[in-house]
C-alpha cells in the first residue's frame, strides 16, 4: 500500500515555487501526492474580474496538479480570507482526515504575508486534531490515528517577514526535476501578469530558478534545492522520524549545524549536559 504525501500552500502557484520538486521525488518514491491551495486565488489579478481570476486560477492549478498526477483538491475561501477560524479549520480538518498524510508540506510559520502564515496554522491544527473524535469536521468525517511527519517550506523570498534570512534544516536536490517544476509553473499563466505587475518579477520562472539555485548553495551541495525544517512529532507520530530522508536518500541532506543548533537550545532550556 502507497504512503501519502500532501501539500497544502496557500494560492495557486506557491506549491509550484516552494514545494514541488519534493512533492515529484516523492511521487517517484513511491508516494501518492495530494495537492491543494486553501485559497482560490480570487484577488490575484490586475487584469480578471473576481469571478474570473477564481475560475482561471482553479483551472491552472488543476492542470498544475494533474501534470505531475497529483490529487487536486479545491480551495476553501478567498484570498486575504485565509484566517485562523473555526469555519475554515472544520473544512480543512475533513480533508485532512480523508487524506491522512504520513508526509504533510505545509508553509513556513514567518512569511511575508499573512494567508501564508495562517495557512500554516490551520494545516497543522487540522493535522492535529485527525484522532480527535470530538472535534466536528464539515463535512463530518470519521477520525483518523495519524502517523505524520510535517515539514514547512522555505518562506517564498527566503526570508521572513523582518527580512531576516531563513535556514532550512533539511534540503532535497530538485535538479532531476526542475524542468518538471517550471513545467507545473508555467501552467499559471496567469500570474507572469499578475507578479509582474504586483512584485516587478519580470518572468516568473526565471524568478522560481533562481530561488532555487540560491536554496542549492545554502546545501552546500546541490545546484537546485527545496528547503524545509521539520516539525516537532509531538501529537502527529508516536516517535521522531524523517520520511522524506527515508524515502529520497542521496537527494537529501540534513544541515547537521542547523540540527547541533536545535539540540543546544534544547539543553539549554532543560538544562542538560
Amino acid at each position: 500500500m502507497a504512503k501519502t504525501a500532501f501539500a497544502v500552500a496557500t494560492h495557486p502557484d506557491d506549491i509550484e515555487f516552494m514545494m514541488a520538486g519534493t512533492l515529484i521525488l516523492l511521487k517517484k518514491a513511491g508516494y501518492d501526492i495530494h495537492y491543494m491551495n486553501v485559497a482560490n486565488g480570487s484577488c490575484g489579478s490586475a487584469i480578471l474580474s473576481r469571478a474570473e481570476a477564481i475560475r482561471v486560477r482553479a483551472a491552472e492549478a488543476r492542470a498544475a496538479a494533474d501534470s505531475i498526477n497529483a490529487r487536486f483538491h479545491a480551495s476553501l475561501v478567498p484570498d486575504i480570507n485565509v484566517l485562523y477560524e473555526k469555519s475554515t479549520l472544520a473544512k480543512l480538518a475533513a480533508v485532512m482526515r480523508k487524506v491522512n498524510p504520513q508526509i504533510l508540506l505545509v508553509p513556513s510559520p514567518n512569511d511575508y504575508m499573512e494567508d501564508h502564515m495562517n495557512t500554516c496554522r490551520l494545516a497543522v491544527t487540522a493535522a492535529f486534531c485527525m484522532d480527535m473524535q470530538n472535534f466536528p469536521t464539515q463535512p463530518p468525517t470519521k477520525a483518523v490515528r495519524p502517523d505524520c511527519t510535517i515539514y514547512h517550506a522555505l518562506p517564498y523570498g527566503l526570508h521572513d517577514g523582518l527580512r531576516r534570512r531563513v535556514w532550512a534544516g533539511q534540503y532535497v536536490d530538485i535538479g532531476t526535476v526542475q524542468k518538471q517544476k517550471q513545467d507545473m509553473l508555467s501552467h499559471h499563466k496567469s500570474q507572469k501578469e499578475w507578479l509582474d505587475h504586483s512584485q516587478g518579477l519580470n518572468s516568473y520562472l526565471v524568478t522560481m530558478n533562481k530561488m532555487d539555485r540560491v536554496v542549492g548553495r545554502m546545501s552546500k551541495r546541490f545546484r537546485y534545492a527545496e528547503g524545509w525544517r521539520r516539525h516537532s512529532h509531538l501529537g502527529f507520530s508516536s516517535i521522531e522520524h524523517d520520511p522524506v530522508a527515508e524515502a529520497l536518500k542521496r537527494k537529501h541532506v540534513i544541515d547537521q549545524e542547523y540540527e547541533s543548533g536545535l539540540l543546544a537550545n534544547s539543553q539549554g532550556a532543560s538544562g542538560e549536559q
